[in-house]
């Protein structure tokens, strides 16, 4: 039998790297994978797929978007893909037009978060305009948290029988191998960090984006900070927005005791190394970094929104507080530092359950059901 072919689309090379490599892997068992990025991803050479390269900017580009939406439709006839599969919301929105122009009979896309779910006014009506035209141009629509799936049908984006949620949620569950407790990884990044065995060490794990909350946590440290010496916060990730300055003068008092790292290609090492996660985030579509956490032994506080509600059992794996709420936040991360059991038993709780739900095994097996559903096994091309 000729094997489906199947095409991923995401605007973003890191955004494979990150999320969808095991996918394209774990798919490559039963068709042909294709993958299209803005440029070619770093772990291109360890997946068996065809890799394109189409301009496809993160950021609204009327020009550029345009001229990537007929290079797609161009891709897509010459390939004849049998699905067209897109992640994030601007690739989601211009494969799925493409696709649908190019004749592509199956069209996916998977809802990873809503830009305007923090927007008001015209920005929040216009942004969910695209949406909804997405959502008209794919066949099939998944989300990758339940909580997520249910905003999007409370704001009259998606009808509840059109959108599903692979497993328990996450984008592409965690590689329990890579991401575990790790002794060594502790004491050596403690070690480069400056940061005492008996320390409680905070971390925030991300893009320093102010939707991802930053600024309320670096407020919330200060506070903690003062009144709680054996405390350190660490930030590891790429600065989108030219944050740190901004940041730094926020912490002056407590300079001594804060760390920018930027970014990573080892984020299990910090994980490993940290007490707590940090994620305030002001909107999530589910939080991956929460699971990998997780499965390092490390809790969260974290804000209580979509997605991040279903990445935490709050009380018994993490930590929730209203978002942007620093007094709340200083609350729970006060807690943290002076509560050592709590940690220990959040810790140990939010393992157990990233092995019980969020394995990537039990994800991206989740997805290949999915398209085995679509394109039965015995169905002849």
């Amino acid at each position: 039998m000729v094997r489906k072919r199947i095409c991923l689309v995401c605007a973003e090379p890191a955004t494979f790297d990150a999320f969808l490599a095991p996918h394209a892997a774990r798919l490559g068992a039963d068709c042909a994978v294709s993958v299209v990025a803005n440029g070619r991803p770093r772990t291109a050479a360890s997946v068996q797929a065809s890799f394109y390269s189409v301009p496809l900017a993160r950021s609204i580009s009327p020009f550029r978007d345009l001229a990537a939406l007929w290079q797609l439709v161009r891709l897509f006839r010459a390939e004849r893909f049998d699905a067209v599969h897109s992640f994030t919301p601007k690739a989601g929105l211009i494969a799925m037009m493409a696709a649908r122009r190019a004749g592509v009979r199956v069209r996916v896309h998977t809802f990873t978060g809503q830009v305007w779910a923090t927007k008001r006014g015209l920005a929040r009506w216009f942004l969910q305009q695209l949406d909804r035209l997405m959502v008209r141009r794919a066949t099939h629509l998944l989300a990758d948290s339940p909580s997520q799936a249910e905003f999007l049908v409370a704001a009259g984006i998606v009808s509840r029988t059109r959108i599903s949620v692979i497993g328990d949620g996450s984008i592409c569950g965690v590689n329990l191998n890579r991401f575990k407790p790790d002794a060594v990884a502790r004491r050596e990044v403690r070690a480069e960090l400056g940061v005492a065995a008996e320390a409680r060490l905070f971390l925030f794990l991300g893009r320093l984006k102010r939707d991802k909350g930053v600024g309320e946590l670096a407020h919330a440290f200060r506070e903690l900070a003062a009144t709680h010496a054996p405390v350190h916060l660490a930030f590891v990730g790429a600065d989108e927005e030219n944050l740190q300055s901004e940041l730094k003068a926020t912490l002056a008092t407590c300079a001594d005791r804060v760390r920018f790292v930027g970014v990573t290609a080892q984020p299990e090492r910090y994980l490993a190394a940290a007490d707590v996660l940090c994620l305030p985030s002001h909107r999530e579509g589910f939080g991956n970094v929460i699971i990998e956490a997780a499965a390092c032994g490390c809790p969260v506080v974290a804000s209580r929104i979509y997605g991040v509600t279903d990445a935490v059992d709050e009380g018994h794996t993490g930590l929730l507080h209203p978002p942007r709420d620093v007094a709340a936040l200083t609350e729970c991360l006060a807690r943290c530092a002076t509560d050592r059991g709590l940690v220990g038993r959040l810790g140990s709780a939010a393992r157990a359950r990233a092995e019980r739900l969020f394995s990537e095994r039990r994800v991206t097996d989740g997805l290949a059901e999915f398209y085995a559903g679509i394109f039965p096994p015995d169905r002849k091309s």
